[in-house]
């Protein structure tokens, strides 16, 4: 249970930071950090959460993480549902208390016809800069598999693993900059689907590509560095 709470906070963290740094500040007139600035917030959570929760559970926060970590022979098959389940909770906890919190502004009012909306991430219409179909799978395929290829690297047991949090972190503050225009970024499962439950309409329509594209590059990743990169020394 201990690590399926420490699942449940750090993907907390992750979604009340990263997407919370885009619904309040990322905006803000005159003095909003931008792109730039939710970029570094999402890498920020996971380096902390990293440090604080990681020798609990893994630090995965991320169901594409956990799907990577499994294809890479370093996570059981069976804790892969608890969990997805606990990351999913967390996640959809943490937009709750976003949407409390932006509630408490007059006026407010999440538009699901525009894109990026409420944080969540979306193609075509709903893309921030009206990317398809296709390069929004590709981009978060992509992304993903190098996100959990720098995973299974800096996490590995001949890495100095000291600073695998800050290289993890990093890692995904460099994917948001990439593909922030893209989808909004997702790379993580959890986080489109909490922030698409509240939003609901188009981007709740297109949650299945920010399940599907990032769990299938994880996977990739996992296989690639298991089979491609791994000194088998380890075992």
């Amino acid at each position: 249970m201990k690590k399926l709470f420490a699942e449940f906070f750090g993907t907390y963290w992750l979604v009340f930071g990263g997407c919370g740094s885009a619904i309040f500040a990322a905006g803000f007139p005159e003095l909003g950090i931008g792109f730039a600035g939710v970029a570094l917030a999402f890498g920020l959570t996971v380096l902390t959460m990293a440090y604080a929760v990681g020798h609990i559970s893994g630090g995965h926060f991320n169901p594409a993480v956990s799907f990577g970590l499994w294809a890479g022979g370093r996570f059981p098959a069976k804790a892969l549902i608890p969990y997805i389940i606990a990351q999913c909770i967390g996640a959809i906890a943490a937009a709750g208390t976003l949407y409390t919190i932006a509630s408490g502004k007059a006026g407010f009012a999440i538009d699901n016809t525009k894109a990026g909306a409420f944080a969540s991430n979306g193609f075509g219409a709903f893309s921030p800069d009206g990317y398809s179909l296709e390069s929004a799978f590709i981009a978060e395929f992509v992304l993903t598999l190098f996100f959990l290829l720098i995973i299974l690297g800096a996490t590995d047991k001949f890495a100095n693993g000291r600073f695998a949090g800050i290289a993890i972190g990093l890692a995904l503050t460099l994917i948001h900059l990439i593909s922030i225009p893209i989808t909004n970024t997702s790379v993580n499962p959890a986080r489109s689907l909490s922030q698409a439950i509240f939003v609901g309409g188009g981007p709740l329509s297109q949650v299945w590509l920010f399940w599907a594209a990032p769990i299938l590059g994880a996977i990739a990743a996992g296989f690639i560095y298991k089979t491609l990169l791994q000194n088998h020394a380890e075992a």
